[in-house]
């Protein structure tokens, strides 16, 4: 029984995190034509606001009790709204302003590394061999996939790029300490975490960018991206970060590669190649070994609200 328990403990967060890959698989497209009308910091900061006031307006009964969780964790939950917001989301659409899409998924695909790193030192989350040769086996398999995607590119998109995925990183590994080690719930970590980010996101955005009109196709974009990308899925992100280590978790993001590719190729008609068949397959294989459980690695045991 307990480890029929267990499984369903470990599959819920796994669901709950391949649901939130494949939303923001579809961010990719969609921040890309946003961005041909709005400028990267404004059409962050818009999203980002818009999404806190969604959730402010979910947690209204309750707003209180959130203000109180929160007061607890204010320094954290502002370094999680810098670099999970403002720095990961905010530089990822500064990415993609001076890079294509495909150069800027493939240069993410490396954050799992960072994530691996800082979570050795503060959760003493050790992955087992097997764990690790999944994590090469996939990072092999987007670097099969992109052969070429980075010779050429604009340096400081690159450079950003890199920036938005340390911040990520730092975010998913504090996320996942504060999480499993004190008591705050999911959705006061994650409205005030993204309300800090976006204030920092609207103030870079208004002095970088000044005033900037959004067409009503911008606003569509806007809106559901702040709706369903990013109010739903940063909430069942973080869900999921309570109960699955936080490397697990970021690996399960390359798995975006495979349902980008995918939704390439049934809704624009692009080409897969044998090589790009090979190389899925392996950052599925990659993600699927990470997934499985040894015993060096020895989570935390959550004692904060469900």
């Amino acid at each position: 029984m307990a480890k029929g328990v267990d499984a369903k403990n470990r599959l819920g967060p796994l669901l709950e995190g391949l649901l939130v890959t494949f939303l923001w698989s579809t961010s990719y497209v969609l921040v890309k034509i946003g961005l041909k009308d709005v400028p990267p910091l404004t059409f962050a900061a818009y999203r980002y606001v818009i999404a806190s006031a969604i959730l402010l307006a979910f947690a209204a009964k309750s707003v209180r009790a959130e203000i109180a969780s929160a007061r607890k964790h204010l320094r954290k939950l502002l370094l999680f709204g810098f670099s999970g917001y403002s720095v990961a989301q905010g530089l990822q659409c500064v990415g993609l302003l001076f890079l294509p899409a495909v150069a800027v998924t493939f240069i993410l695909n490396f954050t799992p590394v960072f994530v691996l790193a800082l979570g050795l030192v503060f959760l003493r989350e050790t992955p087992t061999g097997l764990q690790l040769a999944g994590v090469a086996l996939a990072l092999l398999g987007v670097c099969l996939f992109f052969p070429s995607s980075v010779s050429g590119l604009e340096l400081e998109g690159v450079a950003v790029t890199f920036l938005s995925g340390l911040g990520w990183a730092i975010y998913m590994v504090g996320c996942r300490l504060v999480l499993t080690k004190e008591r705050i719930g999911t959705v006061s970590l994650t409205l005030f975490s993204m309300a800090f980010g976006a204030i920092f996101l609207l103030v870079a955005a208004t002095l970088v960018d000044g005033p900037a009109p959004v067409a009503v196709h911008g606003w569509l974009i806007i809106l559901w991206l702040s709706f369903v990308n990013t109010a739903l899925a940063f909430v069942l992100w973080n869900r999921a970060l309570r109960g699955m280590e936080a490397f697990k978790l970021s690996i399960l993001q390359n798995t975006m590669l495979i349902q980008i590719a995918v939704l390439a190729w049934f809704f624009l008609g692009e080409e897969l190649t044998n090589i790009k068949l090979v190389a899925m397959i392996m950052v599925f294989m990659g993600a699927l070994l990470v997934q499985i459980r040894g015993k060096k690695t020895a989570p935390f045991q959550s004692d904060g609200k469900p």
